[in-house]
């Protein structure tokens, strides 16, 4: 039986990732086998530049706290797996897609987006959507244009009453 330190250590540990789990908006496990030290450093800097963060923990660990919190992602938690987790919906599963895509090593396995499960098919249909700044600029654009051709009609309609 574990000594009551190693027992509170293990339950810090869960505590600490059903937080991270609750208060982020998506949670990736991906395998990581295979990336050199530079890589997951590089990983590391990319996943930060959008505020997102990834952590290794123990298999064990993670089902206990995904247990606690009434998520199932069971199939992604064989082999060695790392968590990514983010407040933004699409940024961290982009950058881990790109990623894995130059470093065929790094492999999705299963994620949560707003509190749906997503396998690795919808975690790469999610890598093909724009992102949340992305989307933004569309929206602005288009709502200049319609403000760009209200004025040209404005303007010609403005000049048609003089004549």
């Amino acid at each position: 039986m574990a000594s009551k330190v190693i027992l509170e250590q293990k339950q810090t540990v869960i505590d600490e990732i059903k937080e991270k789990t609750n208060n982020a908006k998506t949670i990736v496990l991906f395998d990581y086998r295979g990336l050199t030290d530079s890589e997951i450093k590089e990983l590391r800097v990319k996943l930060r530049e959008s505020n997102a963060e990834y952590k290794v923990y123990k298999n064990t660990l993670m089902a206990r706290a995904f247990n606690d919190l009434g998520i199932d992602l069971s199939e992604g938690l064989t082999g060695p797996s790392a968590l990514a987790y983010s407040e933004d919906q699409i940024a961290p599963i982009k950058i881990l897609s790109k990623f894995a895509k130059e470093h065929p090593a790094l492999v999705l396995k299963v994620g949560i987006v707003d509190g749906e499960k997503a396998d690795t098919a919808k975690l790469a249909e999610y890598a093909t959507l724009p992102s949340r700044d992305e989307l933004l600029t569309m929206l602005a654009g288009g709502m200049i244009g319609i403000v760009r051709d209200l004025s040209i009609c404005l303007d010609l309609y403005s000049q048609q009453k003089e004549n």
